[in-house]
């Protein structure tokens, strides 16, 4: 037993077993005789620290997810912990110890956003496993503190692994649903992120999911906790139960018949901490004799042991003391500063997703005299905040941007209500298009402005007009949207007027209304408080745009039913079919020339514990960039694999029962395997090695084994492919 351990257990063996149930709920009371502050548990961060007053908000985490940068990431995360560590410091001083205002940050959410009509899409890193597995640790080491690692005694904020598992709609049903998944589906999509955020990421806590899956709750599911999680993956945090979760287990899902025996199915599964009100009830659980006075005090051990790495309360261990007593000194004055604004800005910058240009971008002010910025998302701020975000001391808007940057003239009109037929009760419908059209008249080019926003596509509860529970209905945008943009390319045709599509979403939005009759379209997200400095500065070319789409955009009515959680047919990896613009899609104002090798480095993985022991050094790539075009810019590498199912049955010497288990129909397309982003200045290039790791080699069988099946793997960067036989 560890001395953290040995001291938590100490602190706790002095509780009454009364005040051991107050610690078990996220508005934990305070014990005064034994020097324990109130705490409550439930803080958010997931793109800045959030709902917890003015703090720097960065680009919604899909957005982030456009950059492909990894280690981009971890510095904002850094930023982050940093601004939640000077307002804790200050505010808890002060006496404050409310809710959205401590160092246990509920965040990332590494869901798999495997359906575009979910409504919580856009808080992932997008539909790719590999991208959320290295994201989501690269988030959690910045949230945590880089310096800790690989020990992880202390901690700068606790970081959170969300939603466990298998969560991604629909919302309306999530308090009731079972999502039923494959044994091959769990292991190859939905647990890869999870494993790497406890196995690499050494992340604090983990939150459980409302739903049900495979029959089981998961915030009392022992395959889940108990099997999966401590067992198998070795985490040493707590776990915490996801809002009011463990109440569903008997009015909803139907599983327990009282709260009382809720709780004991949470507690007995391992979820120490509940966010919600049942544990309220842990007391008349333990006198049914449901629960042990053993569980709850083992659950209350690893609650201290988290506030203890925090530096909320006190430990033997002096090192550790001197590390917290660094993060305590944080001032006030690190939350947001100009330099974590500048970050905020680079971050919207490198998040833009070019999707179509006929070179009409960037823009040459010297040609143009008026300037129409037309839309309902081109001067709207929650088109800026996404979900769970702050409050930004500043706010640039898309128009704002506009305007402060150009000498031109630039009119404006919202043209349309996001989502209403009309802006007043009193007027007829599509009361703001004649003011667009006449905008687009006297413009000689238009901006077009459309979108959504978390009214629209959000989490249950939280969407102002409640279409589907938050999430989507289709992938199109709302009709009201449909009708201005109809107008102003119909307008613009007959005046021979450029028309520059900007939007502004969480999510795959089909455009192929619009697409043919444009002349760009940039896809900016939701993109921080100076999305629209970053918008207006690729407009007019003063950044290239160098993001890349961690989705893919569907045509609408081309998913699968959206109850149906088999990967079938879902994601870049199983979609067959036409799509508007593929997974890791987006364009330049510059060229980037790829040429690449493969090389073995002379490891083969051998079993499952050696795929994630040696994640780097199976293949490497040496890839040579450059930049033959105009432009200085930033570039993604995209590296895929295929790994050709159907030939290593056929020809392969694995044991029978691996090959039994081997469906080559029910194999990915391809898989991405790596990504590095680079800088060139225009024609600089440069040459890098990638490594490729063996876990991204494997195959899972329709079983859920992961397997190394030798034979030929097809590498592919920028439609260069490259052929290695392992």
């Amino acid at each position: 037993m560890s001395r953290l351990e040995l001291d938590a257990k100490e602190l706790v063996d002095k509780m009454t077993i009364e005040e051991v149930a107050k610690q078990l709920k996220y508005d934990a009371n305070a014990i005064e005789r034994l020097g324990i502050p109130a705490y409550n548990w439930w803080n958010e961060a997931l793109h800045g620290v959030a709902r917890a007053g003015v703090a720097t908000v960065f680009p919604q985490a899909i957005a982030l997810a456009a950059m492909f940068d990894d280690e981009f990431l971890t510095r904002i995360a850094e930023v982050i912990s940093t601004e939640a560590r000077a307002k804790y410091n200050e505010i808890s001083n002060i006496g404050d110890r409310d809710i959205y205002k401590g160092l246990t940050m509920w965040s990332p959410n590494i869901n798999i956003f495997r359906d575009a009509r979910w409504g919580r899409g856009h808080e992932t890193y997008g539909e790719d496993p590999y991208l959320t597995s290295r994201l989501g640790v690269a988030f959690i080491k910045g949230l945590q503190g880089l310096e800790n690692y690989p020990e992880c005694d202390t901690l700068k904020v606790a970081a959170c692994a969300k939603h466990y598992a298998v969560h991604s709609g629909p919302e309306g049903e999530r308090h009731h649903f079972n999502a039923i998944a494959s044994a091959k589906d769990m292991e190859e999509t939905y647990l890869p992120a999870f494993e790497a955020a406890v196995k690499e990421g050494k992340v604090e806590s983990v939150m459980g999911a409302y739903n049900r899956t495979n029959d089981e709750p998961c915030c009392g599911s022992e395959t889940l906790i108990k099997k999966n999680l401590r067992e198998k993956w070795g985490f040493d945090g707590h776990f915490v139960s996801d809002c009011w979760a463990i109440r569903d287990f008997h009015e909803n899902h139907k599983i327990t018949n009282t709260p009382a025996e809720s709780a004991a199915m949470a507690l007995n599964a391992g979820c120490d901490l509940n966010c919600g009100n049942t544990y309220l009830c842990i007391l008349g659980a333990l006198k049914d004799k449901l629960i042990t006075e053993e569980d709850m005090r083992r659950a209350c051990v690893r609650l201290m042991k988290t506030r203890m790495k925090l530096g909320i309360l006190p430990r033997s261990e002096k090192e550790a003391l001197v590390k917290t007593a660094v993060y305590d000194r944080i001032s006030f004055l690190e939350n947001d500063s100009p330099e974590n604004n500048e970050l905020s800005l680079e971050a919207a910058r490198r998040s833009i997703v070019l999707l179509k240009n006929n070179g009409v971008l960037p823009l040459n002010e010297d040609d143009i005299e008026t300037i129409g910025v037309v839309g309902p998302t081109s001067n709207l701020r929650s088109v800026l905040e996404g979900n769970y975000f702050g409050t930004s001391s500043e706010y640039v808007t898309n128009l704002e941007g506009i305007k402060r940057l150009t000498k031109c003239r630039v009119l404006c009109s919202d043209g349309a209500h996001l989502y209403k037929d009309s802006f007043s009760n009193l007027s007829k419908n599509d009361d703001r298009m004649a003011e667009a059209i006449a905008v687009t008249r006297h413009s000689d080019v238009v901006i077009l402005c459309l979108g959504l926003d978390a009214t629209i596509e959000g989490e249950e509860g939280d969407t102002g007009n409640m279409f589907a529970s938050g999430d989507k209905v289709s992938l199109m945008l709302p009709d009201s949207q449909i009708r201005l943009a109809k107008n102003v390319i119909k307008e613009a045709k007959n005046g021979d007027k450029k028309i520059v599509v900007v939007l502004n979403a969480g999510s795959a939005i089909d455009l192929s209304f619009l697409k043919d009759d444009v002349d760009a379209i940039v896809d900016c997200w939701y993109s921080g408080g100076f999305g629209g400095t970053a918008l207006a500065q690729m407009l007019f070319g003063l950044i290239n745009p160098c993001g890349r789409l961690p989705v893919t955009f569907y045509k609408d009515g081309t998913q699968p039913e959206f109850t149906d959680y088999s990967m079938n047919g879902r994601t870049y990896r199983y979609f067959k079919g036409d799509v508007l613009y593929p997974f890791g899609y987006g364009l330049s104002y510059t060229k980037f020339d790829v040429e690449f090798s493969a090389e073995k480095t002379g490891y083969i993985p051998k079993d499952e514990d050696d795929y994630f022991k040696l994640r780097d050094d199976a293949v490497v790539l040496n890839v040579t960039v450059k930049n033959t075009g105009d432009y200085n810019g930033g570039f993604s590498v995209l590296a895929f694999v295929d790994k050709d199912a159907s030939e290593k049955k056929s020809g392969s010497k694995s044991s029978s029962d691996v090959l039994d288990a081997l469906d080559p129909d029910n194999q990915p397309i391809k898989s991405l395997c790596a990504f590095k982003h680079i800088y060139l200045k225009k024609g600089e290039s440069t040459t890098i090695s990638i490594p490729v790791s063996g876990y991204s080699l494997t195959t899972v069988l329709e079983d859920g084994r992961r397997v190394f099946l030798p034979g030929n793997y097809t590498f592919m960067i920028e439609g260069k492919n490259v052929e290695l036989t392992i």
